[in-house]
């Protein structure tokens, strides 16, 4: 049973867009950050989905380019004791919840995540309050303190891995923030969930009647698609992933075209590994339909190389992540038991 508890909650105001950099502007930057990282013992961490320009420098300059979950990863095995995170606010938080001792600067705090500003601490948490007989179930997009109500801390990656151990253990869930993930897991594992209904607002504007249509222009392309897009856009898709296992679908598919249902910043590295094959971002308008992100994040847009800069230089509470204590031991436990069930499936898929 899945039921979908609406909340009607408003659009989001987007972030105003940034003014593109000239190329010798970029050079300069480029310049100014290589020095800055050296001077702080700093490296940057980068989303798939923020600027190819950034990731780029972050690879350029020893850094890493990844899911939100590796990013913090990284870090942690990382000898820097300054950590740039190129994202949106909550891959920060958690580069901090697992990184403690580590100072965690972002290009601006001002870069939220739809999913986390739809899935609010205190209405969550009474939510979860009424039904507490369920095990609360968080995905990675959401804040420390949502986090910190958590049994555990999910990404998509393993999420049905997860929800189908719990199910098999008798329990029901309680899964949040995004409804077409929810949905997803729901459908294949049979699992008991109530779930939260907020969506990203990339992913739930991806349209299966143009995808359709696009499918008969390129008969020949397979198509990959991340499970926070619509059912009737995953069940169409050939291969269902999160950002990392899409990259590797990619790769490993021999099909030379491929239609992409995800932010089209993943583009820098699927054409990194395959620069041999054509990609094409899945449709985010139709009929009855308008685009607002063209498949990509405004917040994720605002990570950029000038970005980046002002947050070496200025730091300050404008830049730096802080987590009390209390919070942040609270937030680490459920992160903690997904680490700890995450390198237990690698384990035992290495062993098959």
């Amino acid at each position: 049973m899945s039921n979908f508890i609406d909340f009607n909650l408003a659009s989001y105001p987007f972030p105003t867009k940034l003014t593109p950099l000239t190329a010798s502007e970029k050079k300069h930057c480029k310049q100014s950050i290589k020095l800055l990282l050296e001077k702080r013992n700093a490296v940057i961490v980068a989303h798939y989905y923020t600027d190819p320009d950034v990731q780029a420098l972050a690879e350029e300059t020893g850094g890493c380019v990844a899911d939100s979950l590796e990013m913090a990863r990284f870090g942690s095995l990382h000898p820097a004791s300054t950590l740039v995170v190129a994202g949106v606010r909550f891959m920060g938080e958690t580069a901090k919840i697992l990184n403690p001792e580590k100072k965690i600067l972002m290009p601006t705090l001002k870069a939220e995540c739809s999913l986390d500003l739809g899935c609010p601490a205190k209405p969550f948490a009474e939510f979860c309050d009424q039904h507490s007989e369920r095990t609360v179930v968080v995905y990675a997009n959401t804040s420390a303190a949502v986090k910190a109500r958590a049994d555990w801390v999910v990404t998509s990656s393993i999420a049905v891995e997860l929800i189908d151990y719990l199910d098999s253990q008798g329990q029901k869930i309680i899964w949040a923030p995004d409804r077409h993930l929810g949905n997803y897991v729901q459908r294949k594992t049979g699992a008991d969930i109530l779930c939260w209904q907020a969506t990203c607002i990339v992913h739930d504007e991806f349209k299966i009647q143009a995808l359709k249509k696009m499918k008969m222009l390129y008969p020949d392309a397979a198509i990959l698609a991340h499970p926070e897009s619509p059912a009737a856009v995953v069940d169409f898709a050939d291969v269902v992933g999160s950002t990392g296992q899409l990259i590797q679908a990619a790769q490993n598919l021999s099909n030379q075209q491929i239609i992409v249902a995800t932010e089209k910043g993943i583009f820098y590295k699927m054409q990194q590994a395959c620069p041999d094959k054509s990609f094409y971002i899945a449709p985010t308008a139709g009929e009855s339909a308008f685009c607002r992100t063209c498949a990509h994040c405004p917040w994720m847009a605002m990570n950029s190389l000038k970005t980046i800069e002002q947050g070496l230089k200025k730091e300050g509470e404008l830049h730096e992540i802080f987590i009390n204590d209390e919070l942040r031991e609270r937030a680490f436990k459920p992160l903690e038991r997904m680490l700890s069930f995450a390198a237990n499936i690698k384990s035992l898929n290495y062993k098959c």
